[in-house]
């Protein structure tokens, strides 16, 4: 017995000490990460740090479904601990979504083929699972006390991301990789779709809710995969009357909603902005972001128009994730550009990819398409990466408070108000 006895003890205090170990070298490497991130280039001025420190947030208008996932989303939080961070919640939501989209579509080969019911499911259960947690962040940091600026920068620039892998995932359940172009202006204007929603937000200063918006478009996305799950083949099929497939149609549907809902964002801006004389929030003119957007879209569209080894064809999905990250990015640039009020630059390296690659294809694809391709993508996961986290950072600095880690509060915030 007593063997026994020494021999647990044994156990118990190697198993601590274990335990201590890693806990020392998780920190060690979480100071060693954020010592990194400081010593990069700073992104924002004192200026601007200082007006993002007053933001608050303002919206208008409700969706369709919004006031019934209300009900479900305040009874959902109340399920969260408090010692979660709000961004905790977004950032594990964000994950779920982006790492179902991205085996989907290995799964699929590009949007080519068709997988196994299971991962239908698992896509449409990624996105609802992202939707819920990333509605309950707001009302989580209600709760905590823990609302700032930061907050809301981080859960529209994981809406970014999100907005990029959906659509793409979107295209692999529909497999829509054998018709490209299709593909392609489904891809390009969910991107042009949410810029325009932001670029209506830097104009008049309100982030304006139409009747079908964001959580329409995500319920019609899990819709489309529960019917997959029934009938994998159903999509391919043609539609009666117009003889066209079903996954077209869809196509189109989506296609469409997305133009109608930038053209009503185009039509809120030229009513003038809330600045000085009709200006943006920063007393800037109203039409110069329309220059991000353009440009990317026609690097987009030369590129996949004169590709000579038919890069699109070939590799939509990676093709369009590739372009689908540069539109994050520019995005989250104009998103701080509203929320600091400051001018947007003309520049921007996230033109860099994009560039090269109608460069190489200007001299004879120098370069295999293919190998650059995936430079194309590791270089612009990287620039956006190191501006959000770096951005986050000078923000997180600036207002004495951690990403994911908060102080409970001593009382229940009972707030629940969207």
């Amino acid at each position: 017995m007593s063997s026994n006895r020494i021999l647990d003890n044994n156990l118990q205090s190697s198993f601590h000490g274990n335990v201590r170990q890693i806990t020392q070298k998780t920190h060690q490497l979480g100071s060693n990460a954020k010592e990194v991130i400081r010593n990069l280039p700073n992104i924002l001025t004192e200026q601007q740090i200082k007006r993002l420190k007053e933001h608050k947030y303002a919206s208008e208008g409700t969706t369709l479904l919004d006031p019934y996932m209300q009900i479900f989303w305040k009874r959902l939080v109340e399920y969260c601990p408090l010692w979660v961070a709000p961004n905790l919640i977004t950032i594990v939501g964000l994950v779920l979504n982006i790492g179902a989209s991205i085996l989907l579509i290995i799964l699929t080969d590009g949007a080519k083929e068709q997988c196994t019911r299971w991962m239908y499911f698992l896509t449409g259960l990624g996105l609802f699972l992202y939707q819920s947690l990333d509605a309950i962040d707001g009302k989580q940091a209600r709760r905590t006390n823990s609302s700032s600026p930061l907050g809301e920068l981080f859960d529209h620039g994981c809406d970014s991301v999100s907005t990029v892998f959906v659509t793409v995932a979107f295209c692999c359940v529909l497999q829509l990789g054998v018709h490209p172009w299709v593909m392609f202006w489904c891809c390009m204007l969910s991107c042009v779709t949410f810029y325009c929603a932001h670029w209506q937000t830097y104009v008049s200063g309100k982030l304006k809710f139409g009747t079908f918006d964001c959580t329409e478009a995500q319920f019609f996305f899990i819709f489309v995969c529960l019917i997959t799950i029934i009938s994998p083949s159903f999509w391919t099929k043609t539609m009666p009357i117009i003889h066209i497939e079903y996954r077209v149609f869809s196509a189109i549907l989506m296609i469409g909603s997305g133009f109608c809902s930038a053209v009503n964002n185009v039509r809120l801006i030229s009513q003038g902005g809330c600045g000085r004389n009709s200006s943006s929030v920063a007393g800037t003119s109203i039409i110069f972001p329309a220059w991000h957007i353009l440009f990317l879209t026609f690097l987009a569209y030369i590129a996949s128009n004169h590709s000579l080894s038919t890069a699109l064809v070939q590799h939509p999905a990676l093709h369009l994730i590739c372009y689908g990250i540069a539109f994050s990015k520019i995005t989250n640039r104009l998103i701080v550009a509203h929320m600091s009020k400051s001018p947007l630059n003309r520049w921007d390296t996230a033109y860099i990819g994009p560039i090269a690659f109608c460069v190489n294809q200007y001299f004879s694809c120098f370069i295999g398409e293919h190998i650059l391709v995936w430079f194309f993508l590791a270089f612009n996961l990287y620039d956006l990466l190191r501006y959000n986290t770096k951005v986050c950072q000078e923000l997180c600095d600036a207002l004495n408070i951690h990403c994911f880690r908060i102080k409970p509060p001593t009382t229940l915030n009972t707030d629940h108000t969207h």
